[in-house]
């Protein structure tokens, strides 16, 4: 462990990438550590929400962390040797907190969930000092911490990074998450938790992958990077006989896809597994026959393909000679060229005028 208040100069990105040239950590963190340093008490009991890759979890002795992505765990796991207590869902805080840190989501849903089940595991007094980068802020968090926790001050901007300062003078509050959201060719409403993608509604990419399921026989399906688990609920809708696996990064979209599972085949309790995982990094090699995947473009703030050209990479590893990689994304990220790349073959299935569906066969 580093010291105390200090970011470790060795700190990594997870996953670790051969020639990765991006910090590890950003000028929010440094202005949020230099601030607690100089505080007279932290207080006995403090939770951090939000770090990325451990600069604030290995800086603050004895802290809690909460994250709900796989990726900044295991950063906080790998750069902490274990050292760090980290939790990865809302259910496992466990006030009351003296101090609260917060790395501000551009989520303003993940944003309110958070706070209103905070606003149960803290008392009168509590601190919160929330970090945010101007870029990446998004408008409406000082409302939400008005509202959830108390009045709110800020710093004065350094490095293009400010904090947020508040007391905590409310009281306990219902969630308003998970929401029920109606999809089409379902009778149950899905159940969606505040950080997964499209909360509110099918947004059209789905809807349109939706329509180019395939029918099998497929032993086992794949929903890379699940979401709510629509799209594999629907492969095992149309493929009754096949077991299906979500993986996800993200906590609650795993939740979230389980619950939906677990509502529409109730009996189907050995035709599913959930792994919140990155990509699908500890699949079995050619175990899957079918993949099915709309890939984020980004990890965080950091846009780019590098995501899904490494889930294409697990696609390809996991699948059985002659699988199917099925991929949804919009016509400018060029997914027929990277898939070539790796299955040497790719195909234009279906399109439309914002999105292409592209088809890869495993040799």
């Amino acid at each position: 462990m580093n010291p105390p208040f200090q970011i470790d100069p060795k700190l990594r990105r997870y996953p670790v990438r051969t020639g990765e040239l991006l910090q590890a950590w950003d000028a929010a963190d440094e202005i949020l550590l230099a601030h607690l340093a100089g505080m007279a008490s932290l207080g006995k009991k403090v939770l951090i929400i939000g770090d990325t890759f451990g600069a604030l979890s290995l800086a603050i002795p004895g802290a809690t962390s909460y994250t709900d992505s796989f990726l900044s765990a295991e950063a906080i796991r790998m750069n902490g040797a274990n050292a760090v207590r980290v939790v990865n869902r809302l259910e496992d805080f466990h006030g009351p907190y003296d101090l609260v840190v917060v790395r501000v989501p551009k989520n303003l849903s993940f944003l309110e969930d958070t706070l209103a089940r905070l606003s149960h595991q803290v008392a009168p007094g509590t601190k919160l000092v929330a970090g945010y980068m101007l870029k990446h802020q998004a408008n409406g968090a000082f409302d939400l911490i008005e509202k959830y926790f108390g009045a709110t001050t800020t710093s004065l901007a350094k490095k293009k990074a400010r904090l947020i300062f508040a007391d905590f003078e409310r009281g306990p509050v219902s969630s308003p998450y998970p929401l029920a959201v109606s999809m089409p060719g379902f009778e149950l409403p899905f159940v969606n938790h505040s950080n997964v993608f499209s909360r509110e509604r099918l947004d059209i990419g789905t809807r349109f992958f939706l329509e180019h399921i395939p029918v099998g026989p497929f032993a086992t399906i794949l929903d890379l990077g699940c979401g709510n688990g629509v799209v594999g609920i629907t492969a095992k809708k149309i493929n009754l006989l096949s077991r299906v696996i979500f993986t996800d990064e993200s906590r609650m979209a795993l939740d979230s896809a389980e619950a939906n599972f677990r509502a529409i085949f109730p009996s189907a309790t050995d035709d599913a597994t959930f792994r919140w995982t990155n990509a699908y990094t500890e699949g079995r090699p050619e175990s899957v026959d079918l993949v099915l995947c709309n890939p984020p473009f980004h990890q965080g703030a950091t846009v780019g393909d590098f995501v899904a050209r490494e889930m294409f990479a697990d696609a390809h590893r996991v699948l059985t000679p002659g699988g199917l990689l099925r991929v949804i994304g919009n016509t400018h990220l060029r997914y027929p060229s990277a898939l070539r790349n790796v299955f040497g073959n790719s195909e234009v299935v279906a399109s439309n005028a914002k999105f292409q569906i592209v088809d890869a066969i495993k040799l």
